[in-house]
């Protein structure tokens, strides 16, 4: 199984971006999704989540300006950002739990670079 992240950049503040995760292989069904980000010297910080009951759960410093949502058809995850700061700069990762051949598995992107800035 493969996480593919795109959609990062740069954008000036006030801006919006839409990153994308979508995950191929051999699943049989995605659970829990969700994005984490970090900056250099700070610890992972979560971002959003969408629970294996369709739950919801945004970061405090996010709440009200980005907005998670998933295509099960596509296997793909997305993180929907809006009015961005400075201080959203970072490096986004998507998670994805997936049920494979061996069971419930968890799987990471590789990262994409968001940079907010005029």
């Amino acid at each position: 199984v493969q996480l593919q992240a795109s959609g990062g950049g740069l954008v000036q503040p006030g801006g919006s971006l839409r990153l994308s995760c979508a995950a191929s292989g051999s699943i049989f069904s995605i659970n829990a999704v969700g994005w984490y980000r970090q900056v250099p010297g700070k610890q992972r910080e979560l971002v959003a989540a969408i629970g294996s009951g369709g739950s919801e759960n945004y970061g405090d410093s996010v709440k009200g300006r980005f907005t998670i949502s998933r295509d099960n058809a596509k296997n793909t995850v997305y993180l929907q950002m809006n009015s961005l700061k400075s201080e959203d700069t970072a490096v986004y990762y998507c998670y994805v739990w997936a049920r494979v051949v061996t069971g419930l598995q968890n799987y990471w992107g590789q990262g994409t670079l968001v940079t907010v800035s005029s």
